[in-house]
C-alpha cells in the first residue's frame, strides 16, 4: 500500500511551501527554459499548479474569467514544462518551459515586449575600492 498522496490533490510537501495571497493565489514567471527570456507572468491556485506539475503543460488560474486555463489550448501556443521551483518566501513560482509561438495575448512572443523599457536611471555598483563601474 502506497503513502503517496492523492495525484488529484497537491503533494502537502509542496502544498506547505507556499505562501497565497488573500485570494490563494502565487504567482508563476514563465521563462523559456533554454534562451532564458522571461515570456509572462501567470497565477496558480493549488490546482492548476498540481495541473502543472502533473500534465507537462502550463495551467493558470484566470483572476478575469474565474476559471482554470491551460496555455495554448484555443491559441494552439502551448507552454511544456520543463522545470518549476518556488522562490525562498513560497510566494512566487518559476515555470520553465518550451514556449510554442508567442507567450503574450496581444501575440508577442513576450508580455514584456510592449512599448520597450520603461525609462529608469542605471545604477552601477561600486568596486572593492568603492569607484563606480
Amino acid at each position: 500500500m502506497s503513502s503517496s498522496p492523492s495525484p488529484l490533490v497537491l503533494d502537502p510537501a509542496v502544498a506547505d511551501r507556499l505562501t497565497r495571497d488573500g485570494h490563494g493565489l502565487v504567482a508563476a514567471i514563465v521563462q523559456q527554459h533554454d534562451s532564458r527570456e522571461v515570456l509572462m507572468l501567470g497565477w496558480m491556485d493549488d490546482e492548476a499548479l498540481r495541473r502543472t506539475l502533473t500534465t507537462g503543460r502550463v495551467v493558470f488560474w484566470s483572476r478575469s474569467r474565474q476559471e482554470y486555463w491551460r496555455k495554448g489550448d484555443t491559441s494552439g501556443h502551448a507552454q511544456y514544462v520543463k522545470a518549476v521551483s518556488i522562490d525562498c518566501d513560497g510566494d512566487a513560482l518559476l515555470v520553465e518551459v518550451d514556449q510554442v509561438g508567442a507567450a503574450c495575448h496581444t501575440g508577442a512572443r513576450t508580455c514584456f515586449d510592449e512599448g520597450g523599457p520603461l525609462p529608469a536611471v542605471v545604477g552601477t555598483r561600486p568596486t572593492e575600492n568603492g569607484e563606480s563601474r
